[in-house]
């Protein structure tokens, strides 16, 4: 939207609607407004899908959002908090600015910030935010952020980028050489016009192939928010070394971050121990599944793993501070259809397939069940056998 068409009444409708169904406001107010209609139910669409993702911004009734896909791509407040927690310096660059929820968070510890964006009534949107939210802090570069940087002259401490994963169809892209700006091709310049370089990654990214690609990286975070991955980032710092690289598969919750650090080198050099289930199931948290983690998460822990690739793993006695869901296991299914209909009557139960013969809605739908409840039906295989146990969650 235009700034200039954010009228008063255009905000006082925004916040008296906020949440109403914004289909049904444009149906009910056409022709009705002397505001731009559109505009305001955009407004209230955004609002209402950002509530839960950047909640101090919602809250703030000045704040404009843009359009849905700007909003999609845009990072959460709290893994944008994370980012801030693992940088800082006096000055730091956004080559990729987007909503500037990134910019906005990773400034908690810098002087001051650049933000760079293509996009001019993005840009308008976010000069608008920041010189409300935090004014005199943050530069705005409207236009080809890698031109901004060649031709500055400004030492950089930090250097963000967040690079565009989508094509000219509007598909995913997971590969850096397919994303814009091209990091690879442009890693040297990179690295010349700054102390440090973060890149955020879509969670799909080959995290291996990513640093063949740029083998002076140094750091690598995983991070999911309740057990969902939701990107990787990837640290290169001008004198750090770079033998062992760490690998740290960071869950966001509730009650703080629960972290899982290793090295590839330690991966390579695990050894991991098969058998039956024994008093307990877990299932590590996903970003240490998605950094690759399976068996050095089992040695660390002293687990017995079911089987290569189902990555569930058992004990008879719980560690301490182990970074997965735990599931107490009750009994094995011997008899599907008969065990099933006793166990679970109402068809509730939530339903879990690792390396198992079909998947979970496979499952659901051949024995009539429904996720839901506190109890667990995990289907796995042991050996070179197929198996379902019924489960109890305990973290």
């Amino acid at each position: 939207m235009s700034i200039s068409t954010y009228t008063a009444a255009l905000k006082q409708f925004v916040q008296d609607h906020h949440s109403e169904d914004p289909a049904q406001l444009l149906f009910a107010y056409s022709g009705k407004t002397d505001f731009d209609l559109k505009a305001a139910v955009q407004q209230i669409q955004s609002r209402q899908k950002a509530k839960h993702k950047i909640p101090s911004w919602t809250t703030n009734q000045d704040v404009l959002f843009p359009v849905s896909l700007s909003l999609e791509q845009a990072s959460s407040e709290e893994t944008a908090k994370f980012k801030s927690s693992i940088v800082n310096g006096k000055i730091f660059i956004d080559l990729t600015g987007g909503f500037g929820v990134d910019t906005f968070f990773l400034s908690e510890h810098f002087q001051k910030a650049v933000y760079c964006e293509r996009d001019t009534e993005l840009a308008a949107i976010v000069r608008h935010n920041f010189d409300l939210l935090k004014p005199g802090k943050f530069e705005i570069v409207e236009g080809d952020s890698l031109e901004y940087l060649s031709n500055s002259n400004q030492a950089f401490d930090l250097t963000y980028v967040d690079p565009a994963r989508r094509g000219d169809h509007n598909q995913k892209l997971y590969k850096f050489a397919d994303c814009e700006p091209d990091i690879v091709s442009n890693w040297n310049f990179l690295q010349s016009k700054s102390k440090a370089v973060l890149i955020k990654a879509s969670p799909m990214l080959d995290i291996k192939q990513a640093l063949a690609e740029i083998p002076e990286i140094q750091k690598v975070w995983v991070i999911s928010v309740k057990n969902e991955v939701k990107e990787v980032l990837l640290l290169w710092e001008k004198g750090e070394g770079s033998n062992e690289r760490i690998i740290h598969a960071v869950d966001l919750q509730t009650n703080g971050p629960k972290e899982f650090s290793f090295s590839y080198e330690e991966e390579e050099s695990s050894e991991s121990i098969f058998g039956e289930v024994e008093a307990y199931l877990i299932e590590p948290y996903a970003p240490i599944l998605k950094a690759g983690a399976f068996r050095s998460f089992g040695k660390r822990f002293g687990l017995t793993k079911l089987h290569p690739n189902s990555h569930l793993y058992t004990c008879k006695d719980l560690p301490n501070e182990i970074q997965g869901r735990v599931f107490e296991v009750i009994r094995e299914i011997n008899n599907p259809k008969k065990d099933l209909k006793t166990l679970f009557p109402s068809g509730k139960v939530n339903v879990i397939t690792r390396n198992y013969a079909l998947s979970a809605e496979e499952l659901k739908k051949k024995y009539k069940l429904k996720d839901g409840g506190k109890e667990f039906l995990i289907g796995t295989k042991v050996g070179e056998r197929f198996v379902m146990f019924f489960c109890r969650i305990i973290s």
